[in-house]
This record gives structure tokens, C-alpha cells and sequence, in this order.
């Protein structure tokens, strides 16, 4: 298969979908710093300059991977809801913009929970190029403009821009500033995790929210660190994220297609097969997806054998299942990974939820609030019921993928909201079943089943539209559209991911991708 890009080889490197934030982790791998001191300073870096993915004010997952101790970790830092947030504070439905849609941001201390565990270099250091960012500036991109233009035709009425004091008429090229978020990222270099949750940054967002993200609220918060969810696929460990996101999905689709050798299959019979997984797993998802802490999510119940032989048997391979059952879904996230040269690598995903978040910024800092709130549902027979102190359901997954002897053999992942766990379905098969490089993959063409285009607040359904770039050959969209899949043919790379995706060689020497659907970049040395 022909690629755009060719596979980046390393002892070390990192792949992103922005440049300049794959330099900052290169700088700090150079100065000797952890794959996690990496992926931190990546992590800042893209906060400055992609502010509509992703920030200080938002969410994070991550699935790390200890070579030394062949341990895989899931890191959730995903925030609560406030202490002000229950069923009687909303009406109707809960609002997307504003402070009100936000929990409480979990970013930072997601930060100092891995560097607690990982860390080599002083966060000073690994601050310090997102600090330069935002106090000295970056240039506007073409997808920086993309999305604030799209932003602004979504919702015109938002004040965010003018208080960021970023151009609407903004030019290519142009330079963009944030002190106030540089003053945040100072606070957090000299005065660690505190500084966000007890201190001058918390005092802001407890004044800015009117108490809404109360003092005990940000004191309360923490990262939990847990056992990854771990499945055998074709004899390699599959290892992501457990509840409350949705990493189960990604678990189930695998588990069912274990079932399926795909040798046997035609290239329809195996999209067929695939879609009508996802449908299944999705189904399975929203029967039991909820904050562990607080309500029973027993993932086995979907992950067992019998319930996997049962989904099985419900796919009809000739015929799609069009029925009707609709999860919600969110849009704006960031994904990208970090390996270093000891065998260590991170799988990290951040998100502020819709794009730009809560369209909200904490006076002061410059830092946009999530609205991950909107996660939760409101209907009380729901193990997503909205209640103070609880976590909202997340979208939020990333994947780690060992050999049978625990050593590291992939790490990869994508943003996109409902779309991500579609993408790592295909990424996994991608790789594992039809033997593809990372380059291939993270190129190859892309389906995803949505009730319409991947915008923000759409509702995914099982009647849903099978969205299938143009690269597919016309006879495999035929046969698609014969077993009753509502297909719509996308532009040649018109999929809504950006997929980053690293290899260990048998010799430890790393194959890095990146998909060109991003203005990304893999890169190392």
C-alpha cells in the first residue's frame, strides 16, 4: 500500500497531531527526561496551542506501559461533578456553554499523578516550552483558524475569542498570545499540583464559577490509577481504559471478533462484521456505563464468554441490524504517545469535551473550562444520573497492545469522541489481522457508523449512517449498501480521526505513524 508519509524509525520519539508539540517532547527527551516528562511537555504545549481540543480546564486518560516491570497502568483523570450539580440545577437538559456544563478539570493533576511515578525532570523544565508558547506566542495554523471560524458559525454569540484576545478576523500566520494562561503554567512550575487545586489558580476558578467548582470540589479531586481492562486478541494483550469511559467498546468488538478468521472473510464481509460489533458493544455500553465509584459497572457481564458467543450469534452477515438505540457523543479531543529509550511508552488522550469546551474561559487564566456535565444523563433510572461528586461517562480511550510475554509491541489511538473506539477497532485488525505497517494503517481508508456527521452534541444511533471514505473500492460499498447499511461515501480522507501509532520491532527500535487526515507528525532520534 502506498503511503503519504513514510514510517519514522527511533530509539525515541513521540507522534502528535501538532508539530511544535512533537518538538517539545523531543526537546525533553534530548535534556533526559521520562517518556512521561515527554508527554507531559507535550501535553502543555498542545493546551497552549490547540485550545479548542483540549487545555488545563479539561480531562485525561492514559495508558502507560513500564518496560522494566512489563506493568500497563490506567490513569483516570477525569473530573467530578460539583458539589452544586444534581437533578433539581437543570431544567430541561443540561447547557452546553458556560461554567454550569463544566466538572471539575482533572488535566493537571493527571500531570504530577504519572510524574509522581515516571517523572525524571523537575516540571519547571517540562513547563517551560509550553510557558514560552503562550507567553511569547505561536502562529496561527490553518486548523487553529479552521476551528475558531467553525466555533463561531456554531455558536456566534460566544464572548470566548475577545476574552482569550484572539482575533475573529484572525490572519495565517498571525502570532497568538495567552499571559494569563502563562501566569497558570508559572503557578504550577514553582508551585506544583497545590497551586491549581488549593491556591492562586483554584482561587480563580472558585471566583470566576461563582462556586460552582467550589474550594472542596478542588481539593476533593483526584486521579485514579487502576488496572487497565485487558482482553486476548489473537494471542497479543489488548490493554485500555476502564469505566467509567468506554474503553469496554473497544474490548467487546475484539472479543467478537475473535470469533471471525479473517482469511475466511470477504473485504465486506469483514466492514460488515465489524459495524455490526460496534452496534453490539454500544448496546452492551449503555446498559451499565456509570461512575464505578458509585454505581455497579460490571464490565464482565459484557465481556464474559457467554454474552460474547450470544452478540455473536446476533449478526446476521447478510442483513444490518437497524434498530434504534441512541448514545450521546462529544467531538474535540487530542491523542498522541510517547516512547523513550528504556521501553517506556504512553497511550495519552486529553479532551475538553465539544470543541472549546463549556466556550467558556476562567477570568484570568485564559484556560477554557470543559463541559463534560453534558456526559451525564439526567434520567434517574440511568447509571449515568447526574449527581454531585460523581463522574460523567466518557467517550475518552486509549490502547497498549503486549506480547504474550508482556513486552510492548503497539501503542496507538485517536480522538473523535464515539468515532475513537470504531477508529481502534480498525487500527488493532489493521495491524494484527491483515498484517499493515503504522503507516499503512494510520493511512488506510476508514469507515464509522454515526447518526450523522461527527459534529459535536449529535446522537449516535443503531439506525444509523455508515460514513465510508471514497479510497474503499466501489464494489465493497455495493455490497455494503445490499446488506441494508444507509452508507454515505466520504471524501478520500474525509474520516473524522488522527490516528498516531507506534510498533517495537523484535530488535527495540521503534516504527512510528501518523495519519495525514492531521497536520500532524511523528518524530524521534
Amino acid at each position: 500500500m502506498a503511503t503519504h508519509r513514510g514510517i519514522v524509525y527511533a530509539k525515541q520519539g513521540a507522534a502528535a497531531s501538532q508539530p511544535l508539540a512533537v518538538s517539545a517532547a523531543i526537546e525533553i527527551l534530548k535534556a533526559g527526561g521520562s517518556f512521561i516528562d515527554a508527554g507531559i511537555a507535550l501535553s502543555a504545549v498542545i493546551s497552549v496551542i490547540e485550545p479548542g481540543a483540549s487545555g488545563l480546564g479539561g480531562d485525561v486518560f492514559l495508558i502507560t506501559h513500564d518496560a522494566k516491570k512489563r506493568e500497563n497502568l490506567a490513569f483516570n483523570g477525569s473530573g467530578e461533578a460539583p458539589h452544586l450539580a444534581n437533578r433539581d440545577a437543570f431544567s430541561d437538559s443540561i447547557p452546553l456553554t458556560g461554567y454550569k456544563a463544566a466538572t471539575v478539570p482533572g488535566l493537571v493533576s493527571g500531570w504530577f499523578a504519572a510524574h509522581e511515578r515516571y517523572g525524571k525532570l523537575p516540571m519547571a523544565q517540562i513547563l517551560q516550552p509550553a510557558i514560552e508558547y503562550a507567553e511569547n506566542g505561536f502562529p496561527a495554523t490553518e486548523d487553529f483558524i479552521r476551528r475558531i471560524n467553525g466555533h463561531l458559525k456554531e455558536r456566534p454569540e460566544t464572548k470566548l475569542f475577545k476574552d482569550l484576545g484572539i482575533d475573529r478576523e484572525l490572519q495565517l500566520g498571525e502570532i497568538i498570545t495567552n499571559k494569563e494562561l502563562a501566569w497558570v503554567l508559572k503557578e504550577i512550575a514553582k508551585s506544583g499540583r497545590s497551586a491549581f487545586y488549593e491556591g492562586s489558580i483554584a482561587e480563580k476558578i472558585i471566583s470566576g464559577t461563582e462556586g460552582w467548582i467550589s474550594k472542596e470540589d478542588l481539593k476533593a479531586h483526584k486521579t485514579r490509577v487502576e488496572k487497565p481492562l485487558s482482553i486476548n486478541y489473537r494471542g497479543y494483550q489488548v490493554h485500555g481504559n476502564p469505566p467509567p469511559t468506554q474503553g469496554m467498546i473497544l474490548m467487546e468488538e475484539l472479543l467478537i471478533a475473535n470469533h471471525f478468521q479473517r482469511a475466511d472473510l470477504t473485504d465486506s464481509d469483514w466492514i460488515h462484521m465489524q459495524v455490526e460489533a460496534k452496534k453490539k458493544a454500544f448496546t452492551d455500553r449503555n446498559a451499565i456505563i456509570g461512575d464505578p465509584e458509585i454505581v455497579n459497572v460490571d464490565v464482565d457481564s459484557i465481556l464474559n464468554s457467554e454474552n460474547i458467543a450470544k452478540r455473536v450469534s446476533e449478526i446476521d452477515m447478510q442483513r444490518a441490524d437497524n434498530s434504534a438505540i441512541n448514545p450521546s457523543e462529544g467531538s474535540d479531543t487530542t491523542y498522541f504517545l510517547v516512547a523513550d529509550s528504556e521501553g517506556n511508552a504512553v497511550s495519552w488522550i486529553q479532551s475538553v469535551f465539544h470543541g472549546f469546551g463549556a466556550s467558556w474561559a476562567v477570568p484570568g487564566t485564559g484556560m477554557i473550562l470543559n463541559n463534560r456535565l453534558t456526559g451525564f444523563n439526567l434520567d434517574e433510572k440511568s447509571p449515568n444520573f447526574i449527581a454531585p461528586g460523581k463522574r460523567p461517562a466518557h467517550t475518552l480511550q486509549a490502547f497498549v497492545v503486549t506480547n504474550q510475554d508482556g513486552t510492548l509491541k503497539y501503542v496507538g489511538g485517536t480522538p473523535g469522541a464515539n468515532i475513537q473506539v470504531q477508529t481502534n477497532f480498525q487500527l488493532i485488525t489493521g495491524l494484527i489481522d491483515d498484517g499493515l505497517t503504522v503507516q499503512e494503517v494510520a493511512e488506510a481508508p476508514r469507515w464509522m457508523h454515526l447518526s450523522q456527521s461527527s459534529s459535536s452534541a449529535v446522537n449516535e444511533s443503531i439506525d444509523g449512517i455508515l460514513y465510508i471514505e471514497s479510497r474503499f473500492d466501489g464494489a465493497i460499498i455495493e455490497d455494503l449498501k445490499s446488506r441494508g447499511h444507509k452508507v454515505e461515501v466520504l471524501p478520500p480522507f474525509g474520516h473524522g480521526s488522527s490516528v498516531q501509532v507506534l510498533e517495537m520491532l523484535p530488535n527495540e527500535t521503534y516504527a512510528f505513524g501518523s495519519d495525514p487526515r492531521s497536520p500532524g507528525q511523528a518524530a524521534g532520534f
